[in-house]
């Protein structure tokens, strides 16, 4: 069994992903978390690791690449194709909000888009949101842990290099808490399939202060605490 975009057999995936955007990132994951960890996709580099966690829960990882064309490509093939049921994006963002520091952890109850991209369902636009008890659950697991959570709205922008360099501050009196690019299409696809899906975010810039940004090393591997909380919320739905 294989789709367009992976290469995996039926049975490889498990019923819970955490996704990040990285190909390389989904590597560290799995060969730092995972034991057993079996590589079971490398289509187009993006790569693909089902293993077990610690307490012996059998979970994959899988990247999505950047934006929402790409995630949505993905998440749909895992959820229609391979039989997964819950997705947990965990990635980085830029926050816009004074309030949140770099290496906070935001879990995205829903997402705004600058995107035309959910007009292939012929709607003007859509509300789209995480699943509630995945929610729930990380939220319990991220605050048990004793780390600084935020939750709330999130921009899933098209745009990285944005030439108007203030269009954020609309965003931010809206209440936005941050901008990255793939969780509105991750939660329309999860909206449709029926399915569980959820983002954890690692604040890496901070739109007030330009200077206060991850470097590339530490947006690569220094996420350890929102990927343990991914893993042990996975863990639930294993």
């Amino acid at each position: 069994m294989s789709t367009p975009h992976i290469n995996a057999k039926d049975g490889d995936f498990a019923k819970v992903v955490l996704m990040p955007g990285d190909p390389l990132r989904a590597k560290w994951i799995a060969e730092t978390y995972l034991k057993e960890a079996k590589l079971v996709s490398d289509v187009r580099g993006i790569y693909a690791y089902t293993g077990l966690t610690k307490n012996g829960k059998r979970i994959s990882v899988m990247a999505s690449g950047m934006g929402q064309p790409s995630i949505g490509i993905y998440c749909h093939e895992l959820f229609c194709e391979y039989g997964v049921e819950t997705i947990i994006r965990i990635g980085t963002c830029g926050t816009y909000q004074e309030d949140i520091h770099l290496f906070d952890i935001i879990l995205a109850t829903s997402a705004s888009t600058d995107s035309n991209w959910i007009y292939q369902y012929d709607v003007p636009q859509y509300s789209a949101g995480s699943d509630f008890e995945l929610t729930k659950v990380a939220s319990e697991v991220i605050t048990g842990r004793g780390e600084t959570l935020h939750a709330g709205n999130v921009l899933s922008a098209d745009v990285f290099y944005d030439p108007d360099t203030e269009y954020w501050k609309k965003w931010k009196r809206l209440g936005v808490l941050a901008v990255e690019m793939e969780s509105y299409a991750l939660y329309v696809e999860a909206a449709v399939q029926h399915k569980r899906a959820l983002t954890m975010l690692t604040v890496t810039d901070n739109f007030n202060d330009r200077s206060k940004k991850a470097t590339s090393e530490e947006r690569q591997t220094g996420l350890s605490k929102m990927v343990e909380a991914a893993i042990e919320t996975a863990e639930n739905f294993a």
